[in-house]
């Protein structure tokens, strides 16, 4: 089969020939119909990510397509089923072998593409703003990176939630979809002052961070008494201190969230996330934005979109 493979750190995939995977027990095979990208395989690339894989490896975090082959001690999947799956990678292949205890059912109505970009970015927003912050209802959530992957999702679920969403975010035409998806404020990264926008705003209550470094810094200091930090990654590159004497006086919490995680330590946490969610999708509840779809052999292209932040949304691989 084919597989968009890492043979060495920092240097493009390459598409190659592998073996078909056999299913372990407690596994299932995917025929993968789509892939979604993510900021987290550009780390990969570079050698940069929490977890780095032994090369070569086939990179893909997420997918979806259709139950081929099912490993002893597997209930609840069959072949032909139609599914979700955080796999963790492997994805960006014809088959990938995924835990089933990972897997999702998805509805008839859900396009794979749509499927194969939803569950990290909604997942991580869902758990990061009810089950990590506990977000109430009404309260100020600021969205740093409001118009990228995860950060559009945090946007279109604060709303849904009853939040009152301040959406940050580069240049007029990111921050435009921004509103669509449900803020109610926009700042713009490039020429505005988070702070003081904030502040003006009335301060955060909760804090959404893809970003880090001076972004975090700033809305560190826009925040109201007992609010919630959720540093979810560092697109900027940057990892900002977080000064302990600010967070006594205010007592302020910061709550960090690695979706692979939860995989390991709490995979039903994970599922019934993304059974909440896919029940949203069927009540018309959200929609996502996939923002380009490249086949398997424009793969780094579409990685390129992402490290140039030129994507709004998902950008997925249509695999077969």
């Amino acid at each position: 089969m084919r597989a968009m493979q890492l043979i060495a750190y920092d240097t493009d995939l390459q598409l190659s020939t592998v073996d078909v995977p056999e299913p372990a027990a407690g596994e299932v095979v995917i025929h993968v119909a789509a892939c979604g990208l993510n900021f987290a395989d550009t780390l990969m690339i570079k050698g940069s990510y929490q977890e780095k894989p032994r090369l070569p490896a086939t990179l893909g975090l997420e997918l979806a397509g259709t139950v081929s082959a099912v490993g002893a001690g597997v209930t609840g999947f069959e072949v032909g089923a139609r599914v979700a799956a955080y796999a963790g990678g492997g994805g960006l292949a014809d088959y990938a072998a995924v835990p089933a205890k990972l897997c999702v059912t998805i509805p008839d109505k859900m396009p794979f593409t749509d499927a194969a970009g939803f569950l990290i970015a909604y997942g991580t927003s869902h758990l990061a703003l009810h089950d990590r912050a506990r977000m109430q209802k009404g309260e100020r959530l600021l969205v740093l990176g409001a118009s990228g992957g995860v950060g559009l999702t945090a946007v279109e679920l604060g709303h849904l939630m009853g939040a009152e969403v301040v959406a940050c975010a580069r240049g007029a035409q990111k921050l435009e979809l921004c509103k669509e998806m449900g803020a109610d404020h926009l700042i713009d990264s490039d020429t505005d002052d988070i702070r003081d926008r904030v502040k003006a705003l009335g301060g955060a209550d909760v804090v959404y961070d893809p970003i880090g470094g001076e972004q975090f810094t700033a809305a560190m200091r826009a925040c109201n008494p007992g609010a919630r930090l959720l540093p979810l990654g560092f697109a900027s590159g940057k990892v900002a201190p977080i000064p302990a004497n600010i967070l006594l006086v205010k007592n302020m919490s910061v709550l960090g969230l690695y979706i692979g995680g939860y995989a390991k330590l709490n995979p039903k946490a994970l599922t019934d996330s993304f059974d909440t969610l896919i029940g949203w999708y069927n009540e018309g509840r959200i929609a996502p934005h996939v923002s380009n779809v490249l086949p398997l052999e424009d793969t780094n292209a579409g990685l390129d979109l992402l490290r140039r932040r030129q994507a709004t949304g998902k950008v997925v691989i249509a695999v077969n």
